[in-house]
């Protein structure tokens, strides 16, 4: 009897614990459409008709599109053949990069650069290449000071910035969004640290809608990193795919991770491509790169040979990764894509992977150029430490098939050099913050003076404030696409430190700081140590640092983040160590309008003791030695776990029973 009153006590107060709703299922933005994506757009001129590709088992509804300044446009689907949508696009759609908006049987996304219009079709295609952008929801740290780049804050010097790939790939997909001298952004492969980190895929496409709100396209391919491809295919693009830009078609191949190369399959896919489009220009992008070297070193060109009389001469020089290392397994595919090279005059093929610029071109017995160009790392710190940076490049190819790298040799004196890319963002960092109560920017520029357009997501109803920002600028226009409201600005970012401060009111709060503990908890006198803290304001904290005052001296080291994404509020600072018995580590930070918070530690042989302080101030002086990737997060509250108060009320009787 009593058990059956403990049953039934237990049901009653299940039946009164209120019932949470299943979640709904997360829809991707290639979960509604197979083609277009967000690294692979449809592009059009106004009035032409694009074919689209929708999902097995998805029934279109609508299609529109709109930018920040443009639109909405109603899309008219004039087609269907199976999967496959002829869309019209209208006659009067003015030129941008749209968001494509789906409406359909499985519910409404919104994809990014899903048509890109242009007034008519370029005769030179201007490139941003960029490739091994590495983001991860991680902490994954490079050490920058000018143009040197380190793998350990104690080798860079003072003054060196802590760079995540996070935030390298913001300052990335911002100074390109930004330069008129290009058209578009080729990211080649390895576009996230792992394949599984869902939120890093999250994190990089809300940076690539950032260049997209700014009205620059974005073409990405596959990498290793990315494979197998479960959030790449649904949020970024499909693995291969091809695009064409008027005279220009350029074609994504997967190289893989283990194969890493196309298959044979591939070959012949993008064979029966380009059999169909016999006078289109070929441009490959692929995460491999083909050539180990050249016989003038590592860049150089290979000329006077053919892939069709030459192989044995050539295949020393092709890459382990397509040739299948020593043992040749793969020459087949190797020797294959060569000659696909020659025979349909593949003018450009565009790589990365190995860290590091490389520079090829293949002339053919003909006298035909096909430029192998492969990029170093723009966001990943695991790379040579000689002869590297962080960087990107313009490439240019026009309606013949010439091709430029326009700025190399003028800075380098050749264009085969070690390095042959842009410092960016070695030399141009973009510090962002973005909050409920507005957004700020603090821009590191060691590189030169850039003017553009630049898209900043902030709440409705945030105006510029001239009394923090000085950067040049112009409000061209805002919107709301989707979940996020966009401010479309045009500015000038000079040479030096800078913000732009966009808000709903003057920041009158502090920010808070404390010490969490430091490891090791009692550094040994004279060794390194790090520094563990909580840092986060409601708008961004502009400058955060670690002040370590010993023998009445004070010495600075910058706050790193110990995780990617935004919205960091846990640092760390490493300290190469400190030559007394007592000493006080003192974590400084300053936002955007001169609030001031610190938060200090006294360490000593037998008392160690931890106080805050805030202050306001009116102005705050910055160095680029005080520069931090300072983010704000959003609170969360804890509570106690419902379950397993429900099952302790309903063992009381049974208790009760024992007890008896």
């Amino acid at each position: 009897m009593k058990k059956a009153l403990s049953l039934l006590l237990v049901f009653i107060i299940f039946s009164l614990v209120p019932t949470v709703p299943a979640k709904a299922e997360t829809l991707y933005p290639l979960d509604v459409l197979a083609y277009p994506a967000p690294g692979a757009p449809i592009v059009a001129i106004p009035g032409e008709t694009v074919t689209m590709r929708a999902q097995d088992g998805v029934e279109i509804t609508s299609l529109s599109i709109v930018s920040v300044l443009n639109g909405p446009y109603e899309l008219q689907i004039v087609g269907k053949n199976g999967n496959e949508l002829q869309v019209k696009i209208p006659e009067n759609v003015v030129p941008d990069d749209y968001f494509l908006i789906v409406k359909s049987n499985k519910g409404e996304v919104v994809i990014p650069n899903g048509v890109w219009i242009l007034k008519e079709y370029p005769k030179v295609l201007r490139i941003a290449h960029g490739s091994d952008l590495h983001v991860t929801s991680g902490a994954k740290i490079g050490y920058v000071n000018g143009e040197k780049f380190c793998r350990s804050i104690f080798k860079c010097g003072e003054g060196a910035i802590p760079l995540s790939s996070y935030m390298a790939t913001d300052s990335f997909f911002t100074y390109w969004g930004m330069n008129p001298a290009v058209d578009v952004i080729i990211a080649t492969g390895d576009v996230v640290d792992t394949a599984g980190d869902s939120k890093a895929y999250g994190y990089l496409l809300s940076l690539m809608e950032n260049a997209i709100a700014a009205g620059k396209p974005t073409i990405i391919v596959k990498g290793n990193h990315d494979d197998p491809p479960k959030y790449f295919s649904k949020l970024i693009a499909p693995p291969i795919y091809y695009i064409t830009i008027g005279k220009f078609i350029i074609i994504a191949l997967d190289s893989d991770n283990e194969r890493s190369h196309p298959t044979m399959e591939q070959l012949e896919w993008m064979e029966k491509i380009l059999e169909q489009n016999p006078d289109k220009i070929p441009i490959i992008i692929v995460h491999h790169p083909y050539w180990y070297k050249t016989p003038e070193g590592r860049s150089g060109k290979i000329e006077g040979l053919s892939v069709f009389d030459d192989w044995e001469t050539i295949a020393p020089l092709v890459s382990w990764y397509w040739i299948g290392g020593p043992e040749r397994k793969s020459e087949d595919i190797a020797k294959r894509f060569l000659e696909d090279v020659e025979k349909y005059n593949i003018k450009l093929v565009l790589s990365g992977h190995v860290h590091a610029d490389y520079v090829q071109v293949y002339i053919d017995k003909k006298g035909n150029e096909h430029w192998f160009v492969t990029s170093t790392t723009t966001g990943a710190p695991d790379k040579r430490e000689k002869d590297n940076w962080y960087g990107s490049r313009i490439v240019e190819i026009d309606e013949n098939g010439n091709v430029r790298l326009p700025g190399i040799e003028e800075m380098f004196g050749t264009i085969f050099g070690p390095i042959s890319s842009f410092p960016v963002p070695q030399e141009f960092i973009v510090f962002r913050h973005t909050t409920d109560f507005g957004s700020a920017i603090k821009f590191v520029n060691e590189y030169q003076e850039t003017t553009g357009k630049i898209a900043v997501v902030v709440p409705e109803g945030a105006k510029v404030d001239d009394a923090v920002t000085n950067v040049k600028y112009k409000v061209l226009g805002e919107r709301t696409i989707g979940d996020k409201h966009y401010m479309l600005l045009e500015v000038t970012v000079p040479k030096g430190v800078s913000e732009l401060v966009i808000t709903k009111g003057k920041d009158t709060e502090k920010p808070q700081v404390s010490i969490a503990y430091t490891s090791p908890s009692k550094p040994i006198k004279g060794k390194p140590f790090k520094v563990y803290f909580k840092a986060k304001d409601n708008l961004g904290i502009k400058d955060l640092y670690v002040e370590i005052e010993a023998n009445g001296e004070v010495k600075k080291y910058p706050a790193e983040p110990t995780k990617g994404g935004p919205n960091v509020d846990y640092f760390l600072a490493q300290i190469p160590g400190v030559d007394a018995d007592e000493y006080t580590i003192r974590v400084v930070a300053v936002d955007f309008y001169g609030n001031k918070a610190v938060a200090e530690k006294v360490m000593g042989k037998t008392t160690t003791t931890t106080t805050s302080k805030t202050t306001t101030t009116t102005t705050s002086e910055t160095t680029p030695s005080e520069s931090s990737p300072a983010q704000t997060s959003t609170a969360t509250t804890s509570k106690t776990c419902g379950p397993a108060v429900i099952v302790g009320l309903a063992l009381v009787p049974l208790l009760i029973r024992r007890k008896k």
